[in-house]
């Protein structure tokens, strides 16, 4: 009876522990959503051009890539429990400061220290709980941090629907809210214990861990970790190099690894989650409802990523590729579709909404005309505004015109949203853990990460320019095509690894 209650306590410390590291995992869930919300208050106060206000929003990803870069060497010289703490800083300044700026570059450098700690935390804490916890709880804890990334997305949309509203520049509120369970984790990490591996690895601290594992698993969990780590010590396997992934043999890992990585972020996931408000507004919906349409898409991305997690190792991974993608390619067209065929009215009532009177004057002439599409009536709008007007009346003015089936929309996103989060999103950092050889694993893993954070800086980059230049019609159609194309990659590429031993998924790969 005794042993059994200590098991149980082993058991949930180690769930505490995890919990606690994976708080990583919500902030970066909730530092990559709450800028949709502040993206017309800082777009107003800092008068940013589209490329302006997608660097602000995408440099967060800039900053990612370094933390990728810098994550792995450092946390191997100064342990994964030191940088989780170095980490926490940087969210707490980066929202305290992003709320504080008065302009455009303070603003840039204070998202950019984000991203770095977004770059971190997405590498940092995963290893961490994959070397602190014992072999039989290490999928399911492991999966912890996705799933705080998908709640801290939900929970900032949460977070923008309540502050939106707030009196004065309500987008400060929005970000330095962020700056509270930043502290909170900061603190909490100081209960958690160093990692035993590189204890043991870096400091030779074999006492210490010892301590820390009796306490995770009991004393022959513990004695048998340390002899594995000491039988890792003895084979000293010579770690890959950069040049090896570009080896002949590795070639069909790497097609399958940056393929996965390019069209989980080209499909134009995070600008949906960036600017879901903006798109929800696109549609004709009020500030308040787009705001809380954005919380229904946060929702329907954390239960899907539930039933992810329920049917990864159930109905495989190329069954959920390949369901995802063509449901995103479905839902992308039917945005497209919505899109095309709404129309652009101008009436007494619609010329009321108008929020720039100069505007309004010069568009009264239009009075009892309809247009068919966008590029109808940006031909005839640009013809009687200069440049600036016009941008200003691409940007807040076109909503109050539109008239769209606004329940396809939000049927077509939320089955966007829904299709990613079963496939694409889960599955491809599952997919990349599981091709790599070990002896590549780290350095590929880490370059195939930096890939992935390239494109989605350039989508997020992109994104506010396509929508006001090409319109909603032939940005959804762009990313419909382009997900079409993730279909046959996957079906022509991507085998399955379900089932199959790491070293078995190595020969076949390799062989092929």
């Amino acid at each position: 009876m005794e042993k059994q209650v200590t098991v149980k306590m082993n058991k949930s410390y180690t769930i505490l522990i995890s919990l606690i590291v994976a708080l990583g995992g919500f902030l970066l869930g909730f530092d990559s959503a709450v800028i949709s919300g502040a993206v017309k208050g800082i777009t107003i106060y800092f008068e940013m051009t589209e490329w302006q206000l997608g660097f602000s929003v995408g440099c967060v990803v800039f900053g990612a890539m370094a933390g990728n870069l810098l994550a792995g060497p450092l946390s191997d010289r100064f342990g994964r429990k030191n940088m989780l703490i170095i980490v926490a800083a940087l969210f707490s300044i980066s929202a305290t400061w992003s709320a504080l700026a008065t302009g455009y570059t303070e603003f840039i450098i204070a998202r950019i220290i984000g991203g770095i700690g977004i770059g971190g935390a997405i590498l940092i804490a995963p290893i961490y709980i994959a070397e602190i916890a014992p072999p039989k709880l290490r999928g399911s804890l492991v999966s912890f941090n996705q799933l705080n990334i998908v709640i801290g997305i939900s929970v900032a949309y949460f977070s923008n629907y309540f502050l939106v509203n707030m009196e004065g520049e309500s987008w400060r509120w929005m970000l330095g809210v962020e700056a509270i369970p930043a502290v909170i984790y900061f603190f909490a990490l100081f209960t958690v214990p160093k990692s035993p591996r590189w204890l043991i690895l870096k400091l030779n601290e074999i006492k210490l861990a010892r301590k820390i594992l009796m306490k995770i698993g009991g004393e022959e969990y513990a004695e048998t970790t340390l002899a594995e780590i000491q039988r890792g010590l003895d084979r000293k396997e010579e770690k890959g190099k950069l040049s090896d992934i570009f080896k002949h043999k590795y070639a069909t890992i790497m097609i399958i690894a940056l393929g996965i990585a390019f069209f989980q972020q080209i499909t134009g996931i995070n600008a949906v989650f960036y600017y879901a408000p903006t798109i929800f507004e696109q549609a004709g919906g009020s500030t308040d409802s787009s705001f809380l349409q954005a919380i229904v898409v946060g929702l329907t991305n954390l239960v899907f990523t539930f039933v992810a997690i329920w049917l990864i190792d159930k109905l495989g991974r190329k069954p959920l590729l390949l369901i995802g993608t063509t449901f995103m390619t479905v839902a992308l067209l039917m945005a497209t579709f919505a899109f095309n065929n709404a129309t652009y009215n101008f009436n007494d009532d619609t010329l009321s909404k108008v929020g720039n009177k100069e505007i309004m004057v010069a568009l009264s002439d239009l009075k009892g005309q309809s247009f068919d599409g966008q590029a109808a009536l940006f031909t005839e709008v640009s013809a009687k505004l200069d440049d600036e007007l016009f941008l200003e009346f691409k940007r807040n003015e076109i909503t109050n015109f539109i008239s769209i089936n606004a329940t396809l929309v939000l049927i077509a996103i939320l089955l966007y949203v829904a299709s990613f989060a079963i496939s694409l999103g889960p599955v491809m950092w599952t997919l990349i853990s599981e091709i790599f050889p070990s002896k590549i694993k780290g350095i590929a893993i880490s370059v195939v990460g930096f890939f992935n954070s390239l494109i989605s800086f350039s989508v997020t980059q992109v994104f506010p320019w396509e929508l006001s230049n090409l319109g909603p019609t032939v940005t959804f159609a762009i990313y419909a095509l382009l997900s079409l194309c993730a279909v046959f990659f996957v079906y022509k590429y991507v085998i399955e690894t379900k089932g199959r031993t790491l070293e078995e998924v190595e020969e076949l790969l390799i062989n092929k």
